[in-house]
């Protein structure tokens, strides 16, 4: 038989009671939900059904029961991770990129592609631009002029003494005395200006013949009266590239000439632009006369070039 007195005092223990108090919230705990005592995540429906269950986001179970309501901080973190099985509780995640320390970093700036062609890098762009080149202006225009001594009896055999060949803004592209292949018997030196001490050292003819002949491949010849010219060189161009300023009637009636008259070079440089060439006792000067030369194609250049182009074929 037990002590009464014994017995009051365990009654009336405030320790005792408070665990007979909790031994008999977890009892009816249990039966309200049975599988409660288990740790894990709770899934969606069931915490719809049981809105009193644990969540996962709550701090760990003891013996069924949550230890405590949980802090602000670990319930608003816990909304942004996924629940399993129920996707209509998924939060959208954040487009900010989170940095090492757990902030949000700021987007970089946007690159603006006005501002990047505006300062090109030390790339191709940044050498110096081409200068414009006009469609109007020909590349393949040559103008040559030749001098000749004579060989042979009294000179009367024309030899190649020296060449100027000049570009179409007169720029010289060649220009060499030349050492004739047979001896020279007749220097004419008053047309020619050509000397025994010029050709001591000159070029070979069959060595400047090549030179010459590869720089009027392909390209538009003008000279006056250039067939003597391509007949020293012993060399025939194709006429379609042939513009010869001693044949060209719009030329002739601009100088006011007759337009089939065959006028000279020097007649012509003075009536159409007041100037005087060939001139002095020294002779002529084949850089002065292929100059002149281009300079009088030009001025009938496009008027020219277009009735050529309307002429039937072979004609």
């Amino acid at each position: 038989m037990s002590d009464p007195t014994v017995n009051m005092c365990l009654s009336g223990d405030p320790a005792q009671k408070r665990a007979r108090n909790r031994k008999w919230k977890n009892k009816r705990f249990n039966k309200l939900v049975p599988h409660s005592g288990q740790q894990g995540y709770v899934e969606g429906e069931q915490r719809d059904q049981h809105p009193r269950g644990p969540r996962h986001d709550q701090t760990p179970l003891h013996n069924g029961l949550c230890s405590g309501p949980p802090s602000p901080a670990t319930s608003t973190q816990s909304t942004s991770l996924p629940h399993p099985g129920n996707t209509s509780h998924r939060r959208p995640s954040s487009t900010l990129p989170v940095n090492s320390l757990g902030g949000h970093e700021k987007p970089k700036e946007p690159v603006s592609l006005k501002s990047a062609a505006a300062n090109p890098g030390p790339s191709g762009s940044s050498s110096p631009k081409p200068a414009a080149t006009s469609t109007a202006i020909p590349t393949k225009f040559l103008a040559m002029d030749c001098e000749m001594v004579g060989a042979g009896p009294k000179g009367h055999i024309s030899q190649l003494a020296r060449c100027s060949i000049v570009s179409y803004d007169g720029d010289v592209v060649y220009d060499k005395f030349i050492n004739p292949s047979m001896p020279v018997t007749d220097y004419r030196t008053r047309w020619s200006g050509i000397r025994h001490r010029d050709l001591i050292k000159a070029t070979p003819y069959s060595e400047a013949r090549k030179e010459i002949l590869r720089l009027l491949m392909g390209k538009v010849v003008i000279g006056h009266a250039i067939h003597n010219d391509f007949k020293v060189l012993g060399y025939s161009h194709p006429a379609a590239l042939t513009r010869d300023t001693s044949r060209i009637p719009l030329l002739n009636l601009k100088a006011g000439f007759s337009a089939h008259e065959c006028a000279s070079l020097k007649r012509l440089t003075k009536a159409i632009f007041n100037r005087d060439i060939q001139t002095g006792k020294k002779g002529h000067s084949s850089v002065e006369d292929a100059k002149a030369t281009m300079e009088l194609y030009k001025v009938v250049e496009e008027e020219w070039e277009r009735r050529l182009a309307s002429k039937p074929q072979g004609r």
